[in-house]
């Protein structure tokens, strides 16, 4: 399981998601939501909160699962929380070059890592069109299957 959070900050009215810079294999140099494998003994929202952390140097309070994504062609499911930023306090772990706040226009969508971020950010901004309240999202469950494109 892999399992991260997308940091959210109102500024001024609008949302902007802290994203990670990859300084690690696979996709080193692209950018991601805060996001690791999970850890014995620890939760998926532990999880989602620690790998913030390490990646970002993020302090966030943590919200609802926001989305599942089966992966079964790489054995994997990612699971993201929303969770809103505490404070502009955050910093690159040894696993991220450097991180960022975006806005839904300044987001690199063509340079992100996973086919799982690009699906949970859209499906992010999509609600945040349709709601205007990020704490008044649904959840969504997705399968991600292997393109048949070389």
């Amino acid at each position: 399981m892999v399992v991260g959070s997308i940091p959210f900050w109102d500024q001024d009215g609008e949302q902007k998601i802290l994203l990670c810079r990859r300084a690690i294999e696979p996709r080193h140099g692209y950018w991601t939501l805060p996001a690791g494998f999970m850890e014995n003994n620890e939760t998926t929202s532990e999880a989602a909160a620690r790998e913030t952390l390490e990646e970002a140097g993020a302090n966030i309070e943590m919200h609802e699962l926001y989305t599942m994504l089966n992966v079964p062609h790489i054995h994997q499911v990612h699971l993201f929380y929303r969770a809103r930023l505490l404070d502009l306090n955050f910093s690159a772990g040894t696993e991220s070059l450097e991180v960022k706040l975006f806005s839904e226009l300044d987001i690199p969508w063509e340079d992100l890592a996973f086919p799982t971020v690009s699906k949970t950010l859209k499906l992010f901004f999509a609600d945040l069109a349709t709601h205007k309240n990020p704490q008044s999202f649904g959840f969504h469950s997705f399968d991600i299957r292997k393109s048949m494109k070389a």
